[in-house]
């Protein structure tokens, strides 16, 4: 944390500069209110109940599609770079899906799964799935090959290379693409509430923007601000535990 002492001055000062350009009017204080008039809504939905009512079925759905994901491209990226028929299978497919913008989705997914939980479930799974594939996939491919001989050399199960070489060897890439896997769920389960959803941050922040609660508004817009960064703080921690050998393996 003393490390990001410096980028926690800065958002101080620019927090501070947009309190006193909207207190003395430098800027429209009805659209852009007082950062303190921002705080006091947050305050008063985090005791009323209303923050923490519309976040929880954002976590949800983020995390659901985000295990999902996990669970399909981390095998896939691993089995596409270890067979090469896997690989020529899949490879074109996904490269056809992958440049698509999963918003573009959730018409689709509208139609067959409606508005509840599944389709919002569904198209934060397939904003997350290609970072862990392809980085579960980059992993295997950027394995020194010397290893994979030496397994060969002693004629090592399939299985059990995949254990205890390849999975590690690849642990740091697979982590990077779930890392980038997770700020995109956050943001794509934001959109498929904001456009067809009845409850979560994103429905929040919209709702209050109809009526015209803009401090309202801000407060979801900061709350989700503190998410991804409460998400992302708690990510590293996981990384840097699971990623501890490497520490050590550098001071031998």
């Amino acid at each position: 944390m003393r490390d990001r002492l410096p980028g926690f001055i800065l958002i101080a000062v620019l927090l501070a500069g947009w309190e006193i350009a909207s207190a003395t009017d430098l800027v429209d204080a009805v659209s852009l209110p007082r950062v303190s008039t921002i705080l006091a809504a947050f305050w008063a939905g985090i005791t009323s109940g209303a923050l923490p009512d519309a976040v929880l079925p954002s976590l949800w759905r983020i995390f659901a599609g985000f295990a999902l994901a996990c669970l399909v491209g981390i095998p896939l990226g691993l089995l596409m770079g270890t067979v090469a028929l896997v690989y020529r299978l899949l490879e074109p497919l996904t490269e056809f899906i992958r440049p698509i913008p999963s918003a573009a989705y959730i018409p689709v997914a509208i139609l067959f799964l409606g508005i509840g939980d599944e389709m919002k479930i569904f198209v934060v799974f397939l904003a997350s799935l290609f970072p862990i594939l392809l980085n579960s996939f980059a992993g295997v491919r950027a394995i020194d090959p010397v290893l994979l001989d030496t397994a060969r050399t002693f004629r090592t199960a399939r299985l059990a290379t995949l254990r205890q070489i390849v999975l590690p060897a690849c642990l740091p890439s697979i982590l990077t693409g779930m890392r980038i896997s997770v700020g995109l769920s956050l943001i794509v389960a934001v959109v498929a509430e904001m456009i067809s959803g009845n409850s979560g941050i994103g429905y929040f922040i919209l709702n209050n923007q109809r009526i015209f609660r803009v401090p309202e508004m801000f407060a979801g817009i900061f709350t989700l601000g503190l998410l991804g960064f409460m998400i992302n703080l708690a990510f590293l921690r996981v990384e840097h535990h699971l990623l501890r050998w490497r520490a050590s393996t550098g001071a031998a």
